[in-house]
Parts: C-alpha cells; sequence; structure tokens
C-alpha cells in the first residue's frame, strides 16, 4: 500500500470516527480532516486548489437543496398540503385498513419537502386520534408512517444530495433512473400499510370499531394568517410545473427551484416583510445542510483531486477478484438500510461511500449504480429506526411507543421495502448480478 493510500485510510478513519463519536461536528469534521491528509501527503499550497475545484462540483447541488427546501416550506405555509390532508381524513373512515392506509398517504405527502421530522410531526398527531378511538396499536402508525417517509427519497432529500455531492454526479442521474423502484417501494408502503390495518381489524373485532367522527385539524393564529386558500390553484399548479421540469429535465434544479421561489414568494407574499420572514422561518434547516455539503466539497475536492481516493481503491482492487466488481452494487443494496444502524449519514455518504465507488470503478463499473444502491436504503428507509438520527426519536415519542419496540416492529417491513426496491433495481438492470 503507498503512502498516499495509507494516509486515505487515515483520513477517512478520522472522518468517521469524529462523527460518530461526536468529537467534532460533520462541518469541523469534513474540513479539517483532508486539510491536515492533504499537507501531510506534501500539497502544501495545492490544498487550497482542491478545495476551491471541490466547492466548484459541489455549489450546483448545494443551491438546489437550498431553494428546494425553501419551496416547499413556501408553499406548505400557504396551506399547499391542508386541502389534501382534510380529504384523507374525510375518506379513512372507521376501518383501520383504510385509516393505516390514509395515515401512509398523508405521510407520503407531507414528506414531499424531503424533511422527516415535520413529516412526523404532521402526520402522528393528525393521525393519532383515530388510532385511539379505533384502539389500534399506535406501533402500526409509527411503522406505516416511517415506511412512507423512508422510500419517498427525492431529488432534494439528504441522502440523495449527499449521495450525488459525495461522488460529484448530477443529482437527476442518480434519482430519474430509479423512479420505477420508487413506485415499486410505495406500492409495497400501501400493501403492507393495508395488511397492517386488517391485522388490527381482525384483532378489534367488531365491537372494537366504535363510531369515529372526523378528526379537524385546527390551525393557530400564526399558521392560519399565513394560508393562502385564494391562490390554492396557482401554487398547486406551480408545484407540479415545477415537479415535472425537474422529472423531465427542463434547465438544471438548482434553477427551476429558484424560479419557483420566486414566483411563490411574489404571489403568495407580496411584500417584502413577508418574503424576508418566510425566507427566516425556512433558512436555518436549509443553511445547515448547505454548510455540510459545501465542507462535503471540500473533502471530496481534496481527497479526488490529491490521488488519495484513487490510491486507496486501487490497493483494495488489487485484492479484490475481478469477477466481484460487478456484484458490489446489488450487495450494497442489501446491506443499505441495515448499514443505517452504523453509520450516520455524513460518516457513510462522505466516508464509506466515495471509497466503495472509487473501487467499483477500478473494476469497470459506473459509481452512479453504487450511489443508487446506497439510497434504497441508507438512511432513507433506515433513517426512521436509526439510534443515529433525531428523527427517530421523534417518531417513537410522537407515538407514544418505546423506541425498541418501534425498532423490533418496524424493522422487518422497513428492510423488505428497501429489498423491493434493490430487485426492483435488478429487474430495471441497474444493478447486474
Amino acid at each position: 500500500m503507498t503512502a498516499s493510500a495509507i494516509i486515505g485510510v487515515l483520513a477517512i478513519a478520522a472522518l468517521v470516527g469524529s462523527i460518530l463519536s461526536g468529537r467534532l461536528s460533520p462541518i469541523v469534521a469534513l474540513i479539517l480532516v483532508p486539510v491536515l491528509a492533504a499537507l501531510a501527503d506534501g500539497l502544501g499550497l495545492k490544498t487550497s486548489a482542491l478545495m476551491v475545484s471541490g466547492l466548484a462540483a459541489i455549489a450546483p447541488t448545494v443551491a438546489m437543496f437550498v431553494f428546494a427546501i425553501l419551496f416547499f416550506g413556501v408553499m406548505t405555509d400557504a396551506g399547499l398540503l391542508d386541502p389534501l390532508v382534510r380529504w384523507i381524513l374525510a375518506r379513512v373512515g372507521r376501518k383501520p385498513s383504510r385509516v393505516a392506509v390514509g395515515g401512509a398517504l398523508l405521510a407520503l405527502l407531507t414528506h414531499l419537502d424531503g424533511s422527516g421530522a415535520v413529516c412526523f410531526l404532521v402526520t402522528i398527531p393528525v393521525m393519532a386520534p383515530l388510532y385511539d378511538r379505533l384502539g389500534m396499536d399506535r406501533r402500526v402508525l409509527a411503522c406505516t408512517t416511517s415506511m412512507a417517509a423512508g422510500v419517498n427519497f427525492l431529488p432534494w432529500t439528504g441522502p440523495m444530495v449527499r449521495a450525488a455531492a459525495a461522488l460529484k454526479l448530477p443529482v437527476l442521474d442518480i434519482f430519474r433512473p430509479m423512479i420505477p423502484a420508487q413506485v415499486a417501494g410505495m406500492a409495497f408502503v400501501f400493501a403492507a400499510s393495508w395488511w397492517l390495518g386488517r391485522r388490527e381489524a381482525q384483532r378489534l373485532g367488531p365491537s372494537g370499531a366504535p363510531p369515529v367522527q372526523t378528526v379537524v385539524v385546527e390551525l393557530t393564529a400564526e399558521e392560519a394568517a399565513l394560508r393562502r386558500p385564494g391562490r390554492y390553484g396557482f401554487n398547486l399548479a406551480l408545484t407540479l410545473v415545477v415537479l415535472a421540469a425537474l422529472i423531465v429535465g427542463i434547465g438544471s434544479p438548482a434553477a427551476v427551484f429558484m424560479v419557483g421561489l420566486a414566483l411563490a414568494l411574489m404571489l403568495n407574499y407580496p411584500s417584502l416583510a413577508a418574503q424576508r420572514a418566510r425566507i427566516d422561518a425556512h433558512a436555518r434547516s436549509a443553511l445547515l445542510m448547505g454548510a455540510i455539503l459545501l465542507a462535503a466539497g471540500v473533502f471530496t475536492g481534496i481527497m479526488t483531486g490529491s490521488g488519495m481516493l484513487k490510491a486507496l481503491a486501487g490497493s483494495v482492487v488489487a485484492i479484490t477478484p475481478a469477477d466481484a466488481g460487478r456484484h458490489i452494487p446489488f450487495v450494497l443494496s442489501l446491506l443499505a438500510m441495515p448499514l443505517s444502524l452504523l453509520f450516520d449519514p455524513d460518516s457513510f455518504y462522505f466516508g464509506v461511500l466515495p471509497v466503495i465507488a472509487e473501487m467499483h470503478a477500478h473494476l469497470g463499473g459506473a459509481p452512479v449504480q453504487v450511489a443508487q444502491a446506497a439510497v434504497v436504503g441508507q438512511m432513507t428507509a433506515g433513517f426512521p429506526i436509526s439510534p443515529l438520527t433525531p428523527a427517530t426519536f421523534l417518531v417513537a415519542g410522537l407515538s407514544g411507543v418505546e423506541l425498541r419496540q418501534h425498532q423490533e416492529f418496524a424493522f422487518p417491513f422497513l428492510y423488505a421495502a428497501s429489498l423491493v426496491m434493490a430487485l426492483a433495481c435488478v429487474l430495471l438492470g441497474l444493478f447486474p448480478l
């Protein structure tokens, strides 16, 4: 193993260890670790140029993420999801199977902005009264909500943008071929939710389903002041146009969300003060993740530009059978979801995934396959039960179940959803066997 490869190993180990142990924040680790590694490798002042090259490569992904979060935040404030929530609640009735499926559909829609916390904060308090009135098991609520959020990976969600940033790939190159696999995952979620609800109905029996009045979602005075029911048609049309433009590939994702946000702000909140308030309300989450992505650009820029990553992958490839390379994406897709219990998203996507992708490339594979294999489960289907994410404790706390009970109950269903999507990717030809 060459000196560069050894330094690369130490840098990745230091990155993963410092983040998992909580000794350094992801931003600090992603900047300082590669800089120290570059200096140790004798790059000197060239380190700065590598940092800038990494920032340039990641900038479009950062812009897309920041403006996507702001866009969906503004749309939620204006009331885009309100009619959909009322429609779902009005139709679930008193059948546990409908209640379970309705909750999954609500979680799927409220996860549109890519925030697991928002999804859980909206879905679980709305559905919990229905579960309690019917006597349904709250673990089912936690599981169906987690499944819906877990399969709903989108171009602006954390795992997707991390994978794109770590491997310097356009995010739509990862996402677009996976749309059929995601549809398969969603079909599994609704089928599993229906089965869980039906099982609850059998457990409760005819006497366990008392008459249920429709749950009404009450808005606070502040929320009501932000709603724009008179502009609902425009907001829905704008959202559909933005999503269609992303899927079809009309313009870059960053440009699409920039224009969409500008139109949403101008027509829903025309005053300057109101526009500033809406941006301020959602800027914290957008800018925090944006800063992590920029720091990740520094890490990948140095590790790739210095040759350390290539040297490390070459050393691993030298002891790997050539035939094994084609199986890497499929094997990773099988392990991706359980790996959420061992690695937080930053340490995996920025520390582990580039090494796997570089090794796969050395063996003749495409890095995009590795990104897709990871997204199938690592902090997508896996994040709602991972002890390394705050969202796991949020879903358990809101549902009123013990964390261990939630993990034991939901793990088989979440892993099955991940495996369904992995199998769909194989059938689509994304992962060769």
